[in-house]
């Protein structure tokens, strides 16, 4: 069983397809529950499992966890997708803006693992796969906010595989660049046609997720252009 956060579109979606179609069991975690019916309507009851996520609503995670442990006995990965941009710079960010972004994009990744850490650990070979960024291995633009929470991201990854190495838990920071979604839509830099495809991001972590304990992948940086690499 895996846990997909934000999962009704997107590297979520493509995510969760991904897996399923590979014959894992997942759970999406989504704002509307009901807004995946017709998405999911052809996969089989038995492999699939929604619920109501809220990246703040720390409540919602718990329930989440619970809900999983309860129908399927167990849990052996969590994808922490869900996330927000900003483009508060050192200039012009609020605190109420900041404080947004680093409620979704660090502080709800480090909530769901500490509710699934027990679980994954009970696994033997749990896995966790955090969606970061580039942004959170360089610095390329003025976007501080969004940068500062991705590069937190990448701690808490290496953070909690030293946590839960010894238990088989295996983490792994997933940094791509330009994907082609509607975070992007409005980007000006690269044209679509040139971003990387969700459904390619989602067979990364397919592979990541099936890796055995001794091949443990901790960052997995994706470009769509040529840059050079940290």
């Amino acid at each position: 069983m895996v846990l997909v956060s934000g999962a009704n579109r997107g590297i979520g979606f493509a995510i969760a397809k991904t897996l399923y179609d590979k014959g894992y069991t997942v759970s999406l975690g989504v704002h509307d529950p009901h807004g995946l019916t017709a998405a999911i309507a052809h996969w089989n009851d038995l492999r699939v499992h929604t619920a109501h996520y809220e990246a703040t609503q720390w409540h919602t995670h718990e329930a989440w966890v619970e809900s999983v442990i309860e129908r399927f006995g167990r849990l052996d990965g969590l994808v922490n997708n869900a996330g927000v941009s900003s483009r508060g710079t050192i200039r012009d960010i609020d605190e109420k803006e900041l404080d947004r972004v680093f409620a979704v994009n660090c502080k709800a990744p480090l909530n769901m693992i500490r509710k699934a850490l027990p679980h994954l650990e009970a696994s033997g070979a749990g896995r966790i796969v955090n969606v970061a960024s580039l942004s959170g291995k360089r610095v390329k633009n003025d976007n501080v906010a969004y940068a500062m929470s991705k590069f937190a991201v990448v701690a808490l990854t290496h953070a909690v595989r030293r946590l839960g190495w010894e238990k088989g838990v295996r983490a792994t920071a997933l940094c791509p660049s330009f994907v082609r979604t509607d975070m992007t839509a409005g980007a000006t830099q690269i044209s679509a046609e040139m971003m990387t495809n969700p459904a390619d991001l989602a067979e990364l972590v397919a592979t990541v997720i099936a890796l055995p304990n001794t091949a443990s992948i901790a960052e997995l940086l994706v470009n769509c252009r040529l840059e050079d690499m940290v």
